[in-house]
């Protein structure tokens, strides 16, 4: 169930990108395939960060020290357009243009799923 509620967050995290982002779309013919659309890229989006990013942090530990984590906002871009990359080759409608909107999208969807999870209680592990 944690999973369905992060998938979940990020799918919105990653609208309320589009919705604000110049440079990052979504299209589909009906909402329902831009829902649909927006649910599988953060299906791609939960693994790449799930997979990718630990990589990266380990690899780029130093650059985190050196930058005060700022770095950690290009990777997060990063990652964002690998995540449109993986999408348009898997033929899903979802597009980040170039490094700009990838970074100030990234920083939104941080932001958004971040208020979400403090929001959405995901419950107990005891459950």
């Amino acid at each position: 169930m944690k999973i369905l509620i992060r998938v979940l967050i990020n799918a919105v995290a990653l609208w309320v990108a589009t919705a604000l982002v110049d440079g990052i779309s979504v299209s589909g013919d009906t909402a329902a395939k831009r829902w649909l659309t927006l649910l599988a890229v953060a299906v791609i989006f939960g693994l790449v960060n799930a997979f990718i990013k630990p990589v990266i942090k380990t690899l780029g530990c130093a650059f985190y020290v050196l930058t005060l984590g700022l770095i950690a906002l290009v990777v997060n871009a990063a990652l964002l357009l690998l995540t449109s990359w993986m999408a348009e080759e898997l033929n899903l409608p979802f597009k980040v243009e170039w490094f700009w909107p990838a970074f100030w999208g990234a920083i939104i969807v941080g932001v958004v799923s971040w208020l979400l999870s403090v929001l959405i209680p995901e419950g107990d592990s005891d459950d």
